[in-house]
């Protein structure tokens, strides 16, 4: 079963995480299942970056970004050629080390 290393984050993850998921999974909805509160505005539609993650070991084995999503990463802060959104990224068989940015462009959080 692949893991997902969730790198720390001020605010979501202080202390980093490391989380078994079954392959098929999106990035998001793991991380939701495991108490780690990616926002996700959109309800994970493919329809806003706020669950924009980047994806610094394994992108490779995700299955390649939608026009839908590559689209709407072009309007993501902090964009890298690693970006994906995660609630669209399906994990594989291969473990992930994830990084969430520090800011979203969601003007209206419900968690602030």
């Amino acid at each position: 079963m692949p893991q997902i290393i969730f790198l720390p984050h001020e605010e979501i993850c202080p202390d980093g995480a490391v989380i078994q998921v079954e392959p098929g999974v999106t990035i998001c909805d793991a991380a939701l299942a495991h108490g780690i509160e990616i926002e996700h505005a959109c309800e994970k539609s493919c329809a806003c970056t706020t669950c924009h993650v980047y994806i610094r070991e394994g992108g490779t084995s995700l299955p390649s970004a939608e026009e839908t999503e590559e689209d709407l990463l072009d309007k993501a802060w902090g964009l890298e050629p690693d970006s994906r959104l995660s609630c669209q990224a399906a994990v594989g068989n291969v473990d992930l080390v994830v990084e969430i940015p520090k800011y979203t462009i969601n003007m209206v959080s419900e968690h602030r």
